[in-house]
């Protein structure tokens, strides 16, 4: 079943105590917080004191995706902040291993993402210490992009990847999610897609949630 994770980033950043509750009503799997430094990315959000603030508001695991230049320093900021899973990205400083023993020491689900160009090969050699793969089918950095279809054969070579291992590591995507697009992604082997205005702009983000669900249950179903 695929699983859903609306990001806060499309949220209204003047009730996200709210729109965190809100999101968990409607049936969301995982609250998505897109953490970014305007250095990794040219984009600000926010960081550990409002993940912290809006922590209380759901019971929903929360899945921080770090976009910053050296996720290193702080790990420990967003554990003690709430976190559930830290993602960090392959191609921030710092050594990938460690990030990850920083990650579980701090008592998280270790997670790594691949921007648009970085090839699937590059996370194979850390497969066995993951909780998840993000691989992101648009650059980081703002939301509204168009899906790039090219990342499911990212997905498809992840997936061999870890399976060939005996590995069960679940793919995440994140970008230009619709109901069109999660039915290629349930057909490549995503099973959690991250989802922004679809859901946190549509008239009822349950039914929203919901439509995303189905979608990806009937292309998996449609398949010989």
């Amino acid at each position: 079943m695929m699983k859903i994770a609306p990001s806060m980033l499309s949220s209204d950043f003047a009730r996200m105590g709210e729109e965190t509750r809100r999101m968990e009503e409607a049936g969301a799997d995982f609250i998505h917080l897109d953490v970014m430094d305007g250095i990794f990315v040219p984009n600000l959000t926010f960081g550990a004191p409002v993940i912290r603030a809006i922590r209380p508001y759901a019971a929903t695991p929360f899945d921080v995706h770090l976009m910053i230049q050296r996720p290193q320093l702080y790990i420990r900021d967003f554990a003690e902040a709430g976190a559930d899973s830290i993602t960090f990205h392959l191609e921030a400083e710092g050594d990938p291993a460690e990030t990850i023993r920083l990650i579980r020491e701090a008592g998280c689900r270790p997670a790594v993402s691949l921007k648009p160009g970085t090839p699937a090969e590059a996370v194979f050699p850390y497969l066995a210490e993951l909780s998840m793969v993000l691989v992101m089918t648009v650059e980081p950095g703002f939301g509204g992009q168009k899906f790039q279809q090219p990342m499911m054969d990212k997905v498809r070579a992840i997936r061999a990847r870890a399976m060939a291992q005996g590995l069960d590591v679940p793919i995440e995507i994140d970008g230009g999610v619709n109901l069109e697009t999660i039915a290629e992604a349930a057909r490549a082997g995503v099973s959690i897609c991250v989802a922004g205005t679809g859901v946190f702009k549509a008239p009822d983000a349950a039914e929203a949630i919901r439509a995303l669900k189905e979608a990806a249950q009937a292309a998996c179903a449609a398949q010989p």
